[in-house]
This record gives C-alpha cells, sequence and structure tokens, in this order.
C-alpha cells in the first residue's frame, strides 16, 4: 500500500504544482471540481447508461399511470409495487459503476487531507527562555503495540529530535500496550522521532512544528494495510516492527474562506465535485 501512495502522490504533485499558484484554498476546490468531472466521465463509460435512461422512463410511467388510474386500486397498488422495483434496479444501476470508483476517491481524499488540513505543532520557548515560567500545554504522543505484542512496550524508549522536549515521562500500560508522553516544541524543526527497543529502531515518526505547513502532514502513522489508506504520507510500519500505531494532534491549518480542519477538507471536495460534477451531467450526455 505504501508503494500505491506513493505514486499517487507523486501524480497529485505535479497536477496540484499549477493550481497552488492561485493559493491552496482555490486549488482545493478547483482540484476537487477536477475530480468531480472525471468522476462523471468515468461513470459515463462504467455504467450501463442505456439501462438507467430506460428504468427513469418506466418509473415515469408507473407514476403517470397512478395519477390517471387514482380510482382504481388493483392499477395502483400494481403500479406502486413497480415503482418499488423499478428503484431498486435503478440504484443497482448506478451503485455498481460506483464501486470501482471509491478506491480512487479515497487515496485522493487522503492525499488532499495530509496536504491541506493541518498545520505545525505550535512552538513555546517559554520553559527554556525563562526558568520556572509556566508553559504551555504541550502535545500528546500516544504509541499503541500490535496484538501479542504488548509487553514489548515496557521496554521501549523514545528519541526526540532537536527542537522536541519531553514534558513527562513515559506512562506506560504494560497490559494493553500503550504508552504516552507528553512534548513541547522549544523551535521549529522537521524531524523524525524514534522509538527503539534494546538499542534497536522499531519505527519512526515525522513531526513539524513552527513555520509553514509541509506538503504532507499527518498526525498518525499506521500498520494496517486498511489504516495505511487513510494516512498516505509516511508508509505503514512493517510486519517485523511491534508498533501498531504512533499518534498525536496537529492543529487545524487556516484556509482563508473554507472550513478548516480535516472535516473542512472532505467536505470541500464533497460538495465542489458534487456541484460540478452535476453541472456538466446533460453537457456530457450522462444518464445519472
Amino acid at each position: 500500500m505504501g508503494a500505491v501512495n506513493r505514486v499517487v502522490s507523486s501524480i497529485l504533485d505535479v497536477v496540484l504544482a499549477p493550481f497552488e499558484l492561485l493559493g491552496i484554498e482555490l486549488a482545493l476546490v478547483l482540484v476537487s471540481a477536477l475530480f468531480g468531472i472525471l468522476a462523471i466521465l468515468a461513470f459515463k463509460y462504467l455504467s450501463w447508461q442505456k439501462g438507467i435512461k430506460d428504468v427513469k422512463g418506466k418509473i415515469k410511467g408507473h407514476m403517470i399511470a397512478i395519477r390517471i388510474y387514482q380510482d382504481d386500486l388493483g392499477i395502483v397498488f400494481s403500479s406502486v409495487i413497480k415503482v418499488f422495483l423499478r428503484n431498486l434496479q435503478y440504484l443497482g444501476l448506478n451503485l455498481v459503476p460506483l464501486l470501482p470508483l471509491s478506491a480512487p476517491f479515497a487515496l485522493i481524499l487522503a492525499q488532499f487531507v495530509v496536504r491541506y488540513a493541518y498545520a505545525p505543532l505550535p512552538v513555546d520557548d517559554s520553559g527554556v527562555a525563562r526558568q520556572g515560567a509556566l508553559r504551555r500545554r504541550g502535545t500528546l504522543i500516544e504509541v499503541r503495540m500490535k496484538e501479542g505484542q504488548e509487553a514489548e512496550v515496557s521496554r521501549l524508549k523514545i528519541r526526540l529530535p532537536d527542537g522536541l522536549q519531553a514534558r513527562s515521562p513515559l506512562v506506560r500500560n504494560s497490559a494493553k500496550g500503550v504508552t504516552f508522553i507528553e512534548i513541547g516544541a522549544t523551535s521549529p524543526l522537521k524531524g523524525v522521532i524514534e522509538f527503539s527497543i534494546d538499542g534497536q529502531v522499531v519505527g519512526t515518526k515525522d513531526v513539524v512544528a513552527g513555520g509553514e505547513p509541509t506538503r504532507k502532514m499527518q498526525p498518525e502513522r499506521v500498520a494496517g494495510f486498511w489504516s495505511s489508506w487513510l494516512w498516505p504520507a509516511e508508509d505503514p510500519f512493517g510486519e517485523d516492527s511491534p508498533l501498531e500505531l504512533v499518534r498525536f494532534v496537529y492543529p487545524d491549518r487556516e484556509l482563508v474562506f473554507l472550513p478548516e480542519g480535516r472535516a473542512g477538507v472532505l467536505l470541500t471536495f464533497f460538495l465542489s465535485s458534487i456541484l460540478f460534477g452535476l453541472a456538466v451531467l446533460k453537457p456530457l450526455g450522462v444518464q445519472i
């Protein structure tokens, strides 16, 4: 899955570059619209267009029969049943071609989230510059071990890059295979957090603090195949790693005229792709 994510990421680097010259917000809207139009085109060739048109016509015919013969309960009842069955057929004709489209849409959505949803961790050097000063609340890192390797958490060590400080000791739960540590950034950085057991590195997690958002930032690194669809900026942990999950929280990125955060990016993508897709239905002659 990591190889697929890298290919998709490379393609989007090229596609998004000219749009991003107009600003992140416009890039998100316009590229979402572009994918909506491409999805409609793909639907046209993946679906049985004649069948969809015929079913829609038959549904309209049964509805007209209900209106004309409303005093004949037999015809009305028969027409209602036929409308119901034709609607099921209509849904099937539309849903089946959507299945092959769901995979590329999921990959693209995940890429948009890691590119546009998050801002770097805040930098707070108050604890360094003014000894004894009240520090801002730090960022909590959660590390979870794979099933069957929970006990390994008792030997896990974490190495922070320059610019990150531990603000708490490691808090471990060997029974559940989970450990937590609170950290804070004291200077801007683009670094890697290392996790080791008995001196051997078993996994890493990219981290960004201060400055401008990088092209790809994600608050989680995962091990599972399906989970890695959601977090494409870093390869999933390998089978030889005992790590199941490393997670912390990035702040939401500020977007000038769009809703912020992961939910905002997803909403913008869906609205833009649907609205522009619907706008080209008739010009492209697509039955849906």
